[in-house]
């Protein structure tokens, strides 16, 4: 692997695309810590210590620690993903933007894109509204009388480092290596690895198991990474018959391949986006409040939050629902069937149009019925381990493990394609 990466780096237009990756990383740590004005860093960080078992402790993973510092980019990229959550299913739901993705071709998407950076301002101004009203209400500012400016900057400035996160990460997409977003996630992520591990070493010392809890841990974290790679890589593979056909002089056809599908085509994001809609309930009992103990709201907030049992349930069938969701997107079985009855191929066993589109149908439907449980259950292991135990940082640190090494995953790939097209030897050997 390291050979390989030397390569890569000795290729001038990967070394140009890995440096500018690398640089857009930089700027997006540096503005993590650059907190906004009238903020109190010490009591924010405080109250979202004893807030870790909700929403708020996942946003705070999600962006690196921006979340809990108030830094310009506390908000990290959740509008974004948010916003593209939203325009996705209203693409399905409202025709005229359907016609425009599929129809539309390089103008459609730059439209649809456009719509979705629009999107995101919006759901920026609400979550920086709602991230300021949370900390006045609970006293949380530097000021003690704040008014009409102090909102005001806060609320832009976290709007502006958002719009900025979503900026560099629509640069890294096509400048850099792989998909920005899910880079900067990453990266956001990574940063809290230490904390984290640090965390659940204290909890074994706490429980007096010491080694022993610190060495299930680690082989538990081995196992899943084990376990997500081999999914990751495993893929259904449809044989496809080419006929014989004469051009001229020459015979093309003939020959025998298969049509890919992979078990987890969709990669990290059902995680990312089940977990930004299960999450919302309880982000909006943080933001309001909750009630004393005994309460119906307070009742409610113990019902939706993180660690409940209600909440994993509803994670866990968001995530199956988003893996059907994207496998439609990206794997279209009445496309592929014209594609080879114009080929002039064909599955056996199949005849070229309805069957064939029935059969890989039916061959999608299975396919995506394992990844998407794959996903749940390895999203929800973690949960109820964390839950077991009584470690919130062992149940939040789950998921980030999941989309670390997804997103990993991701980049080398698209690090391999980039170097096949420059016929170049891959990670894969």
């Amino acid at each position: 692997m390291i050979q390989t990466i030397r390569k890569a780096w000795g290729v001038p237009e990967l070394r140009k695309k890995i440096i500018f990756t690398l640089l857009i990383l930089l700027i997006y740590r540096i503005g993590n810590a650059i907190p906004v004005p009238y903020v109190n860093v010490t009591l924010l960080n405080n109250y979202l210590n004893q807030m870790s078992t909700t929403v708020l402790g996942l946003y705070n993973v999600m962006s690196g620690g921006a979340f809990a510092q108030a830094t310009v980019f506390a908000l990290s990229i959740q509008p974004y993903i948010n916003s593209q959550i939203i325009i996705q299913l209203l693409t399905i739901a409202i025709p005229a933007l359907e016609r425009l993705q599929k129809d539309g071709g390089e103008e459609g998407k730059k439209k649809i894109q456009s719509i979705t950076r629009y999107a995101t301002v919006g759901i920026a101004i609400l979550q920086g509204f709602g991230y300021y009203m949370l900390m006045k209400k609970y006293n949380l500012l530097s000021v003690t009388d704040p008014n009409i400016w102090n909102a005001l900057v806060i609320i832009v400035s976290f709007v502006a480092g958002s719009s900025f996160v979503m900026w560099m990460g629509e640069q890294v997409t096509e400048f850099g290596i792989g998909n920005g977003i899910s880079i900067i996630l990453f990266a956001g992520i990574l940063s809290r690895v230490p904390l984290m591990v640090s965390s659940a070493v204290t909890y074994g010392q706490k429980a007096a198991i010491n080694w022993v809890w610190d060495l299930l841990l680690l082989v538990a974290i081995l196992l899943l990474i084990v376990f997500i790679v081999f999914i990751n890589e495993a893929e259904r593979r449809i044989p496809v018959q080419y006929a014989k056909r004469q051009v001229g002089r020459k015979m093309y056809g003939g020959q025998s391949t298969n049509l890919p599908m992979k078990v987890n085509m969709s990669g990290v994001l059902p995680i990312i986006f089940a977990q930004s809609i299960a999450s919302l309930p309880a982000t909006i009992m943080a933001f309001t409040g909750v009630g004393k103990e005994g309460t119906f709201s307070y009742a409610l907030s113990q019902a939706i939050d993180t660690k409940s049992v209600l909440y994993m349930i509803f994670y866990f069938v968001m995530i199956i629902g988003f893996s059907y969701f994207y496998s439609s997107i990206q794997f279209n079985p009445v496309e592929i069937a014209n594609n080879l009855k114009k080929q002039g191929g064909f599955i056996p066993g199949f005849r070229p149009g309805k069957p064939t589109i029935d059969f890989i149908k039916k061959i999608l439907g299975k396919v995506t019925l394992f990844g998407s449980i794959y996903l749940g259950i390895v999203a929800i292991c973690p949960l109820l381990l964390g839950k077991l135990v009584n470690n919130n940082h062992l149940a939040i640190g789950g998921t980030s493990v999941i989309i670390v090494v997804g997103v990993a995953l991701e980049t080398v790939t698209a690090l391999e394609s980039q170097m096949l097209m420059r016929q170049y030897k891959g990670f894969l050997e």
